[in-house]
């Protein structure tokens, strides 16, 4: 079937694009299939040449998509657990959340909307088309560093960000000026207690709208400021969500595989290649394990992070989040083999040093001592990767786990 022009990218009449050194860049008529993000707004403005045919930007050593009809184009994963994969899409996927984030947010012709990450991450890639979709101005600043992201965002008048929580807490550290930003739009992982306050200190009159998904799903959930703190908001508009055990759904608060059907779903994977995500019919599963609580999700951590200690099972991603809450920036845990109890978890966090020994006891006093870390190890830097993401596969060979 022939896709509509609704179905389509579209550089809208009011829209404007803005480069890191603040010059515009025109619409252009031709644009390649592979495009670099090296140049963003060039990327980004060829990209919205092609009109009804495929594209991609980064992993330019890679084949280019096929166009098909509904036109498709690509984006790629963070590649936490590995290589990033490609995700083909339907245009149509991202311009129906398109017109919701519109209603919800406010994104139009009066909108500054500005992306901080370089647009081979799914999230800004999909920030710089939606606000050229709706007719904002679109200011891509990638290149500079977070002070002069900040005062940029700052002199720009921006009203719209789009960021991840990485990206965040680079900006809130770097010196410069309160922001009058209206939203501040986050994915990639969830905001903690710390990092939240910092934000009402950059940017006091800024609606702070947290959505969780993955570059296979888009949205499948959003936080509303009543939204519990331990979980990750009720179902995005036009998303249904089912905790299941293999084919059953769950009873009501147990845990279980989170399964999601929608209108923003991926197609598959570049090439057909094989990967996590599982399809059901018209529901997709991408491995992640959660509860549904008051109509909100609870996420305990991907099935393939699950380890097991002495016989129970234990998610490293709610270890990380509750050392998140006391107040370290950036944390790992990672197991380690052990000849009694099979596997044990140690925990590597950023910073020159603490209190080990009160973390450690509050690690046991949360979660007993089979499942909590028996060691927490320091380090000043920190491996991430280009998505901000930390570099678990680094970390592993170099704590020897």
């Amino acid at each position: 079937m022939t896709a509509g022009a609704e179905d389509r990218f579209r550089w809208h009449p009011a829209a404007r694009l803005f480069g890191a050194d603040g010059a515009e860049v025109s619409p252009v008529s031709v644009g390649a299939p592979v495009l670099d993000d090296a140049d963003s707004p060039t990327a980004l403005a060829q990209a919205m040449a092609r009109v009804g045919q495929a594209f991609r930007i980064g992993a330019t050593n890679q084949p280019a998509p096929v166009d098909a009809d509904p036109p498709a184009f690509e984006t790629l994963t963070s590649g936490t657990s590995g290589s990033p994969r490609r995700i083909r899409r339907a245009q149509a996927g991202w311009t129906a959340s398109f017109a919701v984030n519109a209603r919800l947010f406010g994104i139009g012709p009066s909108a500054r909307v500005a992306v901080l990450g370089r647009l081979s991450h799914s999230l800004a890639l999909y920030a710089g088309i939606e606000g050229l979709h709706l007719g904002a101005a679109v200011h891509l600043l990638d290149r500079l560093r977070p002070d002069r992201q900040r005062r940029a965002l700052a002199a720009l008048g921006i009203t719209h960000l789009y960021a991840t929580p990485a990206q965040l807490r680079l900006l809130t550290d770097a010196p410069g000026p309160a922001l009058p930003l209206s939203h501040v739009i986050l994915g990639g992982s969830k905001l903690d207690l710390s990092l939240r306050a910092a934000l009402a200190v950059l940017a006091p009159q800024a609606r702070v709208a947290e959505f969780y998904g993955a570059a296979e799903t888009s949205f499948i959930t959003l936080s509303a400021p009543d939204s519990p703190q331990d979980s990750v908001g009720a179902p995005y508009p036009g998303v249904e969500i089912a905790i299941r055990d293999g084919r059953s759904v769950v009873p009501k608060g147990q845990a279980g595989a989170v399964w999601v059907r929608s209108p923003y779903l991926f197609q598959g994977y570049g090439d057909d290649a094989p990967g996590p995500a599982q399809w059901d019919g018209d529901w997709l599963s991408v491995g992640e394990v959660g509860t549904l609580r008051d109509g909100c999700l609870i996420l305990h951590g991907r099935a393939g992070r699950m380890v097991t200690v002495a016989d129970q099972n234990v998610f490293p991603e709610e270890i990380e989040s509750f050392l998140v809450s006391l107040g370290l920036a950036r944390v790992a845990v990672l197991p380690r083999s052990d000849a009694l109890r099979g596997t044990v978890l140690v925990a590597v966090a950023q910073g020159q040093g603490g209190d080990t020994a009160a973390i450690l006891r509050a690690l046991r006093d949360r979660f007993g001592t089979l499942k909590a870390p028996r060691a927490l190890h320091w380090r000043v830097d920190w491996p991430e990767l280009p998505s901000g993401k930390p570099d678990l596969g680094r970390l592993a060979v170099e704590w020897d786990v």
